[in-house]
């Protein structure tokens, strides 16, 4: 179907990302998928080519392009030619601009350049052991001591957890407000800040996650991001991107998927004939190939809506549990039509599937994106009236 949102330059780009994934970055990803990490020279690499942080001023080495295309031209063009286990966006785009919006001109002088180069890899750090991305039980705690704050706790379940050199860490700054919190920057080298271990993933072998911990780590006023209490506030300014990135992501990697299984159901025969030319298979994919379709149209919109700064939280929502939960469908069914070649590790099929598992979990989970498009039509039970009594009832009340 004809996607009618990109210009001519928006299409140049695509052609340039695309060559420099199938350059620089697909041919290793067996080798990073063995080893559960991706080179950190990958990051540099893509900042070489302006590809890390585009909306970043020129002053600070960025290209000062804010459109939300070309970010998803880059995560579309991964998906298809690259490692789903980069996440140069998760760097670019869902961090970075923490520090782009919130950031001082001393923060941004002193850390952009570096983070648009690809020289100093971001992460965020908001999940905890044993509550999520539960903000009301986020133990995390900073405690203010006049030219610095004092960072205790620990958070686990951190993408770049490894090859990160800067966080933007969320502690309880105001104990006695469930909401009370700020945002730090904290950087590699600091003391008392360790990594744990690189997680074993189900998925997404390539992209290092790992536990992170903070024992008495002084972390300078200088490197708080906005006002120190509000930090809940700026993560639900930030929430409409967030589930945009992964919307693009999650439909991306569905049309991957489905791309690989017409090729496979084309050159592989059963009792005489091609997989193709059943009818189940068929019927399979013409529903597949539909229901993306359907789903780009939505998500392309949602992309403009962003670019005009109309997106609200409510319809990201139902953009990341849509495509999640198709994402999810389909390489279901594309491992289906591989039959035994689609549960081995060596076929792209099998890594798509493993990888889709998390997508209807981080980011807000499909149960929590259908609580808050349910509260967004007037379906609140906190906000829900009695009923008046009866006028018999009453009555007889007096």
């Amino acid at each position: 179907m004809s996607r009618r949102i990109f210009e001519m330059e928006h299409e140049m780009f695509r052609d340039s990302v695309r060559s420099f994934l199938q350059a620089e970055i697909r041919p290793h990803r067996d080798r990073w998928h063995e080893q559960g990490i991706v080179d950190r020279e990958a990051f540099e690499k893509a900042g070489e080519h302006g590809l890390l942080m585009i909306w970043a001023d020129e002053k600070y080495g960025g290209q000062g392009l804010r459109d939300f295309r070309y970010e998803q031209i880059l995560i579309e063009e991964n998906a298809h030619h690259g490692d789903p286990g980069f996440f140069a966006t998760l760097h670019s785009r869902l961090v970075g601009p923490y520090i782009g919006e919130l950031g001082t001109e001393e923060q941004k002088a002193r850390l952009l350049p570096d983070m648009v180069a690809g020289r100093r890899i971001l992460g965020i750090a908001m999940s905890e052991p044993g509550a999520g991305s539960d903000v009301a039980g986020m133990r995390t705690r900073a405690e203010d001591h006049g030219d610095h704050w004092l960072l205790n706790g620990s958070k686990t379940y951190i993408s770049n957890g490894i090859n990160g050199d800067v966080f933007v860490v969320a502690a309880r700054t105001v104990p006695e407000k469930s909401h009370g919190l700020g945002l730090l920057l904290v950087e590699a080298g600091m003391e008392g800040f360790e990594r744990g271990r690189n997680l074993k993933k189900m998925g997404l072998k390539s992209q290092d996650t790992a536990e992170l911990f903070f024992n008495n780590v002084r972390v300078p006023k200088e490197n708080v991001l906005g006002d120190a209490t509000r930090g809940f506030y700026y993560l639900m300014q930030f929430l409409a991107e967030e589930r945009l990135i992964g919307a693009v992501g999650y439909l991306a990697s569905a049309e991957r998927a489905l791309d690989i299984t017409l090729e496979y159901v084309q050159e592989r025969k059963a009792f005489g004939q091609r997989i193709a030319d059943f009818q189940n298979t068929r019927f399979k994919l013409a529903d597949m190939r539909t229901q993306i379709d359907v789903a780009q149209a939505f998500i392309d919109q949602c992309v403009v809506e962003h670019n005009e700064g109309r997106l609200t939280a409510e319809v990201a929502a139902r953009a990341k549990l849509f495509t999640s939960e198709l994402e999810g469908r389909v390489v279901d069914e594309c491992v289906q039509l591989h039959g035994g070649a689609g549960y081995m590790d060596e076929y792209e099929i099998s890594r798509l599937f493993v990888n889709a598992r998390i997508s209807r979990i981080y980011a807000g989970s499909s149960e929590i994106m259908r609580e808050i498009i349910a509260r967004s039509m007037g379906l609140d039970p906190r906000q829900r009236k009695p009923k008046p009594a009866p006028a018999q009832a009453r009555a007889a009340n007096g």
